[in-house]
């Protein structure tokens, strides 16, 4: 039988690099369209029996938003706003009675293929994995989080190569040994978790850092003491997982979606 997927959509930041603290940054429209809406219609393209949207700041214009569309998301509000980990347990109520597969996305990331997720997903269960994450291969990997793997020769080969090693860990940027800054696959906050895994793994995590926050990563950490597999698959075409952080990250998108659409 085939697996339920759900989705989850991480929407709830400020932005407050975007220069527009009077709107939500996932309102920030590209080719006419808010970022949010390209990441529900992805959704929807991959068929998820459910869509849930993790909002906060200034919430009331998604759902307004979203509510106009005629899709059927449910929004939650993230308050206050304790991290990813906290982010995507605002999720398990409305996922109850779910069983299968929850796919996170960010609302920032509108430019993402239907293909590049459907390979996720399909690379995710023929694993089988508790967890796949999606990387990236960067030339320039400075301040992103490392994937540590216990085989990486093929990865070494060219920058589109799939590899079969298990995910051993992520290294944060300025955690990261001078032999770690050298690797360029990285963490680009796209995961695909079995459902029952994902949330009793975030009854395991805590808030124990300089943040004070839950970390949605942490889980892995729970996974690899648990033995249980976590791997990883990188996305062919970097550009797709950019998050939209900067007005001049918002004008490149806009730029690369009509080069693409022209």
């Amino acid at each position: 039988m085939k697996r339920e997927l759900a989705v989850v959509i991480m929407a709830a930041g400020k932005g407050t690099r975007m220069k527009n603290t009077s709107m939500a940054k996932v309102m920030h429209t590209i080719g006419g369209k808010p970022m949010v809406e390209h990441v529900v219609d992805l959704a929807l393209h991959l068929k998820a029996s459910r869509i849930v949207a993790v909002l906060g700041w200034h919430k009331d214009s998604v759902i307004n938003h979203l509510n106009r569309t005629g899709h059927n998301v449910t929004c939650v509000e993230q308050t206050p706003q304790l991290g990813t980990g906290h982010a995507v347990m605002q999720a398990e109520t409305p996922l109850l009675g779910f069983t299968g597969d929850v796919l996170v996305l960010s609302g920032d990331v509108p430019l993402l293929s239907k293909a590049t997720v459907e390979g996720l997903i399909a690379y995710h269960r023929a694993a089988p994995a508790a967890s796949t994450l999606l990387t990236a291969i960067l030339d320039d990997p400075t301040g992103y989080g490392r994937i540590l793997r216990d085989n990486r020769s093929s990865l070494n080969e060219g920058p589109h190569k799939v590899e079969t090693g298990h995910v051993l860990g992520i290294v944060e940027h300025r955690d990261a040994t001078p032999e770690q800054h050298k690797i360029r696959e990285i963490n680009t906050g796209i995961y695909v978790f079995d459902k029952e895994r994902l949330f009793e793994g975030l009854k395991h995590i805590t808030d124990s850092n300089t943040q004070h926050e839950y970390y949605l990563t942490d889980v892995f950490q729970y996974f690899w003491r648990n033995h249980l597999p976590v791997r990883a698959v990188p996305v062919e075409e970097a550009f797709q997982v950019q998050g939209i952080n900067t007005v001049g990250q918002l004008d490149a998108a806009r730029a690369e979606y009509a080069r693409r659409k022209g």
